[in-house]
């Protein structure tokens, strides 16, 4: 019998919502069900298992992302396009940790393929062009700026910049300078 009110989608958030407070490698089927004060197998009829839940978790993310992403870039070009992009994925990661971690999830890649991954592509590139970049170096650049974003923001968020200056703030905004100069300065081939 299905227990009135739960879905996929309900699941899914729920289980994004306890991501952020446990850690994504936390959330489990058993995990959801104990916040529901279910039984495990009520929840198979809406999941297949915990790798569903934390793909259906991780698509869920990519798209709140998206969303932000999209709304943050409307009207935008250059370094201020750039310094928006960058600052939605930071502020993001220390919002929603759990679901940030969730979109870093590697995805099946007809999952990837028809999910809002695709979005972030897309608007990543489309700053690009504002660069003059050109295949295969917007390839390129689009790997480097998910490295740095990425790296710095986990860092950030595991306090490896907790017991020094600068503040992180004004790192932050020297990387995106040093970001926007070498997108500016792309070096030929």
């Amino acid at each position: 019998m299905v227990r009135a009110g739960l879905t996929a989608e309900r699941l899914a958030r729920a289980g994004a919502e306890l991501a952020d407070e446990v850690g994504f490698d936390q959330v489990t089927v058993s995990a959801l069900a104990r916040r529901f004060d279910v039984k495990v197998a009520s929840l198979y009829s809406h999941v297949k298992s915990s790798h569903d839940l934390k793909t259906r978790i991780a698509l869920l993310a990519l798209e709140e992302l998206a969303d932000r992403a999209a709304d943050a870039l409307a009207g935008r070009a250059g370094k201020d396009a750039l310094t928006a992009l960058a600052n939605v994925y930071r502020d993001y990661a220390r919002e929603h940790p759990g679901r940030y971690a969730a979109a870093q999830l590697r995805l099946e890649p007809a999952t990837a393929a028809a999910s809002a991954g695709v979005r972030h592509a897309r608007m990543t590139r489309a700053i690009l062009r504002g660069y003059d970049l050109t295949e295969p170096d917007q390839t390129h650049a689009v790997r480097l700026l998910g490295s740095v974003f990425h790296g710095y923001v986990s860092l950030e968020l595991g306090g490896g910049f907790d017991h020094s200056a600068p503040d992180t703030q004004e790192t932050w905004e020297r990387i995106l300078d040093a970001l926007d100069a070498t997108l500016r300065n792309w070096p030929a081939t």
